[in-house]
């Protein structure tokens, strides 16, 4: 299963790379034609809002499962550990809550326009609210699995990091640099 979750997040990754390479090529595109040949292509603008939009809502799920989203712990790590066990399951909660917002919405503005054609490309505006969907499905059952693991234990709230604080130091947690102690091998 882990397996398959793993597969999942990395396609997740590569249609992620393909919508902004799309966007890069749309956008790209259009510039050179209009300058170069005073013509362009109509749909464009709107293939690129498009795949923004859905490239935003996959890349935070992804952020959502490394926990790579930014936010403030301070309170957390002063708290004892009962106290923030119940303030990570509180917290929980409300994104949980937060997040159903999100579907049902979504939902509801996805069948409301299931039958509404984009101006340019003709496209269903289900496709661009289903964004939210694509989104809020997978956070919501990230949410649910950190809180189960919250609270049976699987996941001790005195050294697990949640959020990151700043992302300066998401930068050095991922590169650290060298120290006096570990010298860097030449080749």
């Amino acid at each position: 299963m882990v397996r398959i979750i793993e597969f999942c997040f990395l396609m997740l990754k590569v249609a992620i790379a393909l919508l902004l390479a799309g966007m890069v090529v749309l956008v790209f595109g259009n510039v050179v034609l209009r300058y170069a040949f005073n013509t362009g292509i109509t749909y464009s603008e709107e293939l690129s809002r498009i795949f923004f939009i859905w490239l935003t809502f996959l890349g935070a799920v992804i952020a959502m499962r490394e926990h790579a989203h930014l936010g403030v712990d301070s309170l957390l790590r002063r708290l004892p550990p009962l106290g923030a066990k119940v303030a990570i399951l509180c917290g929980h909660a409300l994104m949980l809550g937060a997040t159903w917002l999100m579907i049902s919405g979504s939902w509801t503005q996805t069948l409301i326009n299931l039958h509404v054609a984009a101006p340019a490309t003709g496209i269903s505006m289900g496709f661009f609210y289903g964004a939210g969907l694509a989104f809020g499905i997978p956070a919501f059952l990230i949410i649910l699995w950190d809180a189960f693991c919250v609270l049976t234990g699987r996941i001790d709230v005195a050294t697990a990091e949640f959020v990151r604080d700043s992302e300066d130091q998401a930068v050095l947690d991922d590169h650290p640099t060298p120290s006096l102690a570990q010298p860097i091998a030449k080749p």
